[in-house]
């Protein structure tokens, strides 16, 4: 979760990339708040060098879009094991 906010995207099985774009829209339409009790339920869950990203840098971003801030790109069967592999990425 916290890879999807420093690097821009990840790699991941589709069922898990569908769970983290639920989780990440959320803690996104939060942190566009910017208020101290938006920091404050951020902290919670995150390390402070990602919740200054969030707000700084990720937030200022979609501050007039009202949703969609995920994107998933499937790609397929992983080979080992059948999984349906997916990229999530935040969109531009």
């Amino acid at each position: 979760m916290e890879s999807l906010f420093l690097k821009g995207k990840i790699k991941t099985t589709l069922a898990k990339a569908k769970e983290v774009q639920r989780f990440a829209e959320k803690q996104i339409t939060i942190a566009k708040r910017g208020d101290l009790h938006a920091r404050r339920l951020l902290l919670r869950k995150f390390p402070p060098l990602v919740v200054e990203k969030l707000i700084r840098e990720i937030a200022p971003k979609y501050k007039e879009r009202p949703g969609g801030y995920t994107r998933i790109i499937k790609l397929g069967q992983r080979k080992s094991d059948g999984a349906e592999m997916a990229i999530i990425e935040l969109v531009q």
